[in-house]
Protein backbone atom coordinates (compact mmCIF):
# COMPACT_ATOMS: atom_id res chain seq x y z
CA UNK A 1 0.00 0.00 0.00
CA UNK A 2 1.59 3.25 -1.06
CA UNK A 3 1.99 6.35 1.48
CA UNK A 4 -0.19 9.46 1.90
CA UNK A 5 1.10 12.46 0.44
CA UNK A 6 3.74 14.14 2.84
CA UNK A 7 1.38 17.08 3.83
CA UNK A 8 -1.14 13.98 5.64
CA UNK A 9 1.77 12.20 7.52
CA UNK A 10 1.96 14.70 10.24
CA UNK A 11 4.40 17.65 10.91
CA UNK A 12 7.74 17.23 9.44
CA UNK A 13 10.76 17.50 12.48
CA UNK A 14 11.93 20.51 14.27
CA UNK A 15 10.24 22.52 11.17
CA UNK A 16 8.38 25.52 12.64
CA UNK A 17 4.75 25.31 12.46
CA UNK A 18 3.92 27.94 10.09
CA UNK A 19 6.73 26.60 7.87
CA UNK A 20 5.36 22.92 7.43
CA UNK A 21 3.30 23.79 4.55
CA UNK A 22 6.90 24.91 2.53
CA UNK A 23 8.28 21.42 4.46
CA UNK A 24 5.57 19.39 3.25
CA UNK A 25 5.67 20.28 -0.56
CA UNK A 26 9.41 19.99 -1.07
CA UNK A 27 8.96 16.69 0.84
CA UNK A 28 6.63 15.59 -1.95
CA UNK A 29 8.52 17.27 -5.04
CA UNK A 30 11.47 15.19 -3.99
CA UNK A 31 9.69 11.86 -3.87
CA UNK A 32 7.49 12.65 -7.32
CA UNK A 33 10.94 14.06 -8.80
CA UNK A 34 13.17 10.79 -7.65
CA UNK A 35 10.02 8.29 -8.81
CA UNK A 36 10.06 9.91 -12.45
CA UNK A 37 13.87 10.67 -12.91
CA UNK A 38 14.64 6.81 -11.84
CA UNK A 39 15.10 4.51 -15.11
CA UNK A 40 15.13 6.96 -17.54
CA UNK A 41 18.53 7.41 -19.82
CA UNK A 42 19.90 10.42 -20.21
CA UNK A 43 18.74 10.83 -23.85
CA UNK A 44 15.50 10.58 -22.75
CA UNK A 45 15.75 13.47 -19.64
CA UNK A 46 17.16 15.93 -22.03
CA UNK A 47 14.27 14.87 -24.97
CA UNK A 48 12.17 17.91 -25.41
CA UNK A 49 8.75 16.29 -27.07
CA UNK A 50 7.31 18.96 -28.89
CA UNK A 51 9.33 21.69 -28.34
CA UNK A 52 9.09 21.96 -24.14
CA UNK A 53 11.25 21.96 -21.88
CA UNK A 54 13.16 19.09 -21.21
CA UNK A 55 12.88 17.09 -17.84
CA UNK A 56 16.46 17.38 -17.08
CA UNK A 57 16.03 21.28 -17.25
CA UNK A 58 12.86 21.41 -15.03
CA UNK A 59 14.73 19.12 -12.39
CA UNK A 60 17.87 21.74 -12.42
CA UNK A 61 15.76 24.45 -12.43
CA UNK A 62 13.73 23.49 -9.48
CA UNK A 63 16.85 22.62 -7.39
CA UNK A 64 18.69 25.97 -8.21
CA UNK A 65 15.74 28.40 -7.90
CA UNK A 66 14.87 26.80 -4.49
CA UNK A 67 18.62 27.42 -3.58
CA UNK A 68 18.18 31.20 -4.76
CA UNK A 69 14.33 31.76 -3.37
CA UNK A 70 16.12 30.56 -0.35
CA UNK A 71 19.20 33.24 -0.65
CA UNK A 72 17.16 35.85 -0.76
CA UNK A 73 14.64 34.78 2.18
CA UNK A 74 18.32 34.73 4.12
CA UNK A 75 18.81 38.11 2.72
CA UNK A 76 21.81 37.47 1.11
CA UNK A 77 22.63 38.24 -2.88
CA UNK A 78 23.30 35.48 -5.68
CA UNK A 79 26.84 34.15 -5.32
CA UNK A 80 28.93 33.77 -9.01
CA UNK A 81 28.00 29.92 -8.50
CA UNK A 82 24.73 30.56 -8.06
CA UNK A 83 24.51 32.55 -11.58
CA UNK A 84 26.84 30.36 -13.12
CA UNK A 85 24.36 27.03 -12.25
CA UNK A 86 21.46 29.57 -13.52
CA UNK A 87 22.50 30.34 -17.41
CA UNK A 88 23.46 26.14 -17.34
CA UNK A 89 20.27 24.71 -16.10
CA UNK A 90 19.09 23.95 -20.42
CA UNK A 91 22.41 22.30 -21.20
CA UNK A 92 22.05 18.72 -21.27
CA UNK A 93 23.83 15.95 -19.39
CA UNK A 94 24.24 12.98 -21.53
CA UNK A 95 26.79 11.11 -19.08
CA UNK A 96 25.44 7.53 -18.10
CA UNK A 97 24.49 8.74 -14.18
CA UNK A 98 23.11 12.14 -15.91
CA UNK A 99 19.68 10.62 -13.68
CA UNK A 100 20.91 9.98 -9.93
CA UNK A 101 23.17 13.45 -10.96
CA UNK A 102 19.55 15.06 -11.18
CA UNK A 103 18.75 13.22 -8.76
CA UNK A 104 21.49 14.11 -6.11
CA UNK A 105 21.43 17.71 -6.41
CA UNK A 106 18.07 18.14 -6.02
CA UNK A 107 17.90 16.50 -2.95
CA UNK A 108 20.79 18.05 -1.83
CA UNK A 109 18.93 21.73 -2.43
CA UNK A 110 15.96 20.28 -1.01
CA UNK A 111 17.83 19.61 2.29
CA UNK A 112 19.84 22.80 2.53
CA UNK A 113 15.69 23.93 2.45
CA UNK A 114 14.88 22.08 5.25
CA UNK A 115 18.03 22.68 7.27
CA UNK A 116 17.42 26.70 6.62
CA UNK A 117 13.22 26.03 7.47
CA UNK A 118 14.08 24.21 10.78
CA UNK A 119 16.60 27.46 12.14
CA UNK A 120 13.97 30.19 10.98
CA UNK A 121 12.14 31.45 13.57
CA UNK A 122 8.49 32.35 12.90
CA UNK A 123 8.67 35.71 14.60
CA UNK A 124 10.57 36.73 11.13
CA UNK A 125 8.53 35.65 8.58
CA UNK A 126 7.02 38.89 7.32
CA UNK A 127 10.32 40.51 7.45
CA UNK A 128 11.00 42.27 4.31
CA UNK A 129 13.48 41.03 1.80
CA UNK A 130 14.60 42.03 -1.71
CA UNK A 131 14.33 39.95 -4.67
CA UNK A 132 16.75 39.73 -7.47
CA UNK A 133 19.33 42.52 -8.53
CA UNK A 134 16.28 45.14 -8.98
CA UNK A 135 15.02 44.14 -5.01
CA UNK A 136 11.59 43.76 -5.87
CA UNK A 137 9.99 43.58 -2.35
CA UNK A 138 8.91 40.33 -0.61
CA UNK A 139 9.25 38.75 2.44
CA UNK A 140 10.86 36.22 4.08
CA UNK A 141 7.67 33.83 4.08
CA UNK A 142 6.74 35.20 0.60
CA UNK A 143 9.90 33.74 -0.61
CA UNK A 144 9.68 30.47 1.13
CA UNK A 145 6.19 30.06 -0.16
CA UNK A 146 6.85 30.88 -3.63
CA UNK A 147 10.28 28.74 -3.53
CA UNK A 148 7.63 26.04 -2.66
CA UNK A 149 5.19 26.73 -4.82
CA UNK A 150 7.79 27.20 -7.98
CA UNK A 151 9.15 23.95 -7.10
CA UNK A 152 5.95 21.94 -7.41
CA UNK A 153 5.21 23.57 -10.54
CA UNK A 154 8.16 22.89 -12.13
CA UNK A 155 7.79 19.18 -10.54
CA UNK A 156 4.53 19.18 -12.03
CA UNK A 157 6.14 20.08 -15.76
CA UNK A 158 8.46 17.31 -14.99
CA UNK A 159 6.17 14.80 -14.28
CA UNK A 160 4.22 15.47 -17.36
CA UNK A 161 6.88 15.64 -19.67
CA UNK A 162 8.11 12.30 -18.25
CA UNK A 163 4.76 10.75 -19.47
CA UNK A 164 5.18 12.43 -22.76
CA UNK A 165 8.23 10.73 -23.16
CA UNK A 166 7.67 7.60 -21.95
CA UNK A 167 4.77 7.24 -23.87
CA UNK A 168 6.70 7.86 -27.07
CA UNK A 169 9.10 4.92 -26.03
CA UNK A 170 6.23 2.13 -25.56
Amino acid sequence: MSQPEVWLRGPVPDIPGLLQPVAHALLQCREELTAKLTGLTPEQIWERPNGVASIGFHARHAAGSLDRLFTYARGERLSSAQQAALAAEASPDLTPNAAAALVAAFDEAVERALEQLRTTSETTVLEPRGVGRAQLPSTVLGLLFHAAEHTQRHVGQLVTTAMLVQAQRD
